[in-house]
């Protein structure tokens, strides 16, 4: 990891805290001058000591170690609120009902804002009895493909992961209104509103 603890970062939350320096210094067992070396960039905190300042921070380690906090508004875990990471080096894919960082194969993943469909990327979606039957007349070679394609409602997920050289076709059980999501490998991500 290229990041390590800035001290702009440590007086941010810790004033987001509403701690003084020296209150701050007594939870995590340092002296208040040493919080201020931190925040005054003459110093940076011991490795031993990120777990405990993450803690008293109220933030996760990877959060306070990338200099990026989150603040999730997604109180009631709506699913149509979801978000989709994936990785570039091994293709996993993240799916999280809100605003989140995440980490996969070293990398800091961004999270993937979806485009409305295109001429080059048009979601079909046909309801055969009780599913709907979703296809992209997409490329599907080891170069181009689409990765995987969601049916998000507001209380489930489904993702179905592709593959090159089959075809991006996908069933779901039909449940009601939502949203479907394309993952191009080359364009990204791609949405339908049903």
């Amino acid at each position: 990891m290229n990041n390590y603890i800035t001290g702009k970062i440590i007086k941010e939350l810790r004033e987001k805290q509403n701690l003084t320096q020296s209150e701050f210094a007594r939870i995590i067992n340092v002296s208040d001058k040493t919080i201020s070396k931190w925040e005054t960039g003459k110093g940076l905190p011991d490795t031993s000591l990120i777990e405990p300042l993450a803690k008293a921070l109220k933030v996760s380690v990877i959060e306070l170690m990338n200099g990026e906090y989150i603040s999730n508004q997604n109180k009631s875990s709506n699913m149509l609120k979801s978000k989709f990471s994936v990785c570039p080096v091994c293709s996993n894919i993240i799916h999280s009902m809100g605003e989140n960082i995440n980490l996969c194969c070293g990398i800091t993943l961004p999270i993937l804002e979806a485009e409305s469909e295109n001429e080059t990327h048009i979601i079909n979606c046909e309801t055969v009895e009780n599913e709907f039957f979703v296809s992209i007349n997409h490329e599907m070679s080891k170069e181009h493909y689409i990765s995987f394609i969601a049916y998000v409602t507001t209380d489930r997920c489904e993702i179905v992961k592709l593959y090159p050289e089959q075809n991006a076709q996908v069933r779901f059980f039909k449940r009601g209104k939502g949203i479907l999501y394309a993952y191009c490998n080359k364009d990204g991500l791609i949405k339908k509103n049903l």
